[in-house]
């Protein structure tokens, strides 16, 4: 027997405290704007998986779980297109799901079903997160960022739409709050639910947490499509945005500022700074005070690396160079690349469980989760299991 929770979070910053449900199975998620990774079915088949269910499965070690099941479709470029000129039908659609949640529900106590952005989303082929939630009887936790106004007018428009499909709204998850009105939003947003939905519970207030929207090296790889081609090692350092730092001085200023500089840097240069590059790799950390540094090599596109660059590199043995300073290429233009960074926002993934484990240090203590289960009726299932 299982019960379902369909989480529709309605902002994209929202580190899954669907983590913390280390004894559940996932069902994530179950319509997904292509964001696969491949992996291996049970049958050895190689297919394509949402990185959140492949997140969540590697992290709590659900090797029980059939990958095919937990992310049952996915929309890639043309799905849309296709469903609209009848090749894809509404009801295919709807057993592939159905089918992939009595799968899991086989062997699980607990399904938490995680939506995609907003509770109309989906809608033009017909599986909105709220159409989904309804297939499955499912009730939906509905989450949202701070604040008061803004922050119930939205959940009041995605509670529309669960109201439309009989979606049962199980409570309310408040994101990335000031940590100074904590307190204040908890009393307030709680009012507005008694007032306007009823008993409808308010189950976390989560004070915001800055570190958990600082990319990794690892994050800049997969934003700029390029790989590390210097210090492997730290690929999962994560770094602050507001730290990034554009290279405009001499090389004798710059040396100057990175050995002063003990702090987690995000240095930025154009390709044709042969000298400030050189530097850079040149500064290792066995030598004076050793930095956290990184450097963000842009232009590469229309001016590759010089050759003295490049001969340092092949000079470096492979350990040298995993544990060099580390350098990735961005095959844009500076300003492009600095925009790209500061408009990026890094997901949690199954390679960094350093983040993982902050998200999860950082939201349990916030949620609860007891409420959350009686609420989405497990207290009504484990009695009935132990009469």
């Amino acid at each position: 027997m299982c019960v379902a929770v369909s989480l529709s979070p309605m902002v994209s910053r929202w580190p899954p405290s669907v983590l913390l449900f280390a004894y559940s199975l996932l069902l994530s998620p179950l319509f997904r704007y292509f964001l696969g990774l491949k992996v291996q079915n049970a049958q050895g088949e190689e297919i394509l998986i949402d990185k959140d269910a492949v997140l969540v499965k590697e992290y709590f070690h659900l090797d029980h779980l059939d990958y095919q099941h937990t992310s049952p479709i996915l929309i890639p470029k043309g799905y849309t297109r296709d469903y609209l000129d009848g090749k894809i039908r509404l009801e295919a659609q709807e057993k592939l799901v159905q089918h992939s949640y009595n799968e899991i529900c086989k062997s699980s106590d607990v399904v938490l079903c995680e939506g995609t952005g907003h509770c109309a989303v989906g809608s033009i082929v017909h599986a909105s997160n709220a159409q989904v939630a309804s297939w499955l009887n499912a009730k939906m936790v509905l989450v949202a960022n701070g604040g008061l106004g803004s922050c119930f007018d939205e959940l009041q428009l995605n509670k529309t739409l669960c109201d439309v499909q009989g979606v049962e709204v199980a409570g309310v998850i408040i994101n990335k709050v000031q940590p100074d009105k904590v307190q204040q939003t908890q009393e307030y947003i709680q009012k507005a639910l008694d007032l306007h939905w009823g008993d409808t519970p308010l189950l976390g207030c989560i004070p915001d947490r800055p570190f958990l929207g600082c990319p990794a090296l690892t994050d800049l790889e997969r934003l700029f499509g390029t790989k590390l081609i210097t210090g492997n090692e730290h690929r999962l350092r994560h770094y602050q945005i507001q730290d990034l730092n554009l290279v405009a001085t001499s090389r004798a200023l710059f040396l100057q500022t990175l050995h002063n500089n003990a702090e987690r840097t995000l240095y930025v240069a154009h390709s044709s700074r042969t000298e400030i590059l050189l530097g850079f790799l040149e500064n290792l950390p066995d030598q004076d005070k050793a930095h956290q540094a990184a450097l963000v090599v842009t232009g590469t596109d229309e001016h590759p690396l010089s050759l003295q660059v490049l001969d340092k590199i092949d000079e470096m043995s492979p350990d040298e160079a995993s544990m060099a300073p580390p350098v990735i290429l961005a095959p844009f233009p500076t300003h492009k690349a600095m925009d790209m960074i500061h408009r990026y926002t890094p997901k949690l993934n199954f390679e960094d469980a350093h983040r993982a484990n902050k998200a999860i240090e950082h939201y349990e203590p916030h949620i609860d989760f007891d409420l959350l289960l009686a609420r989405a009726g497990y207290g009504v299932m484990r009695a009935q299991a132990q009469a």
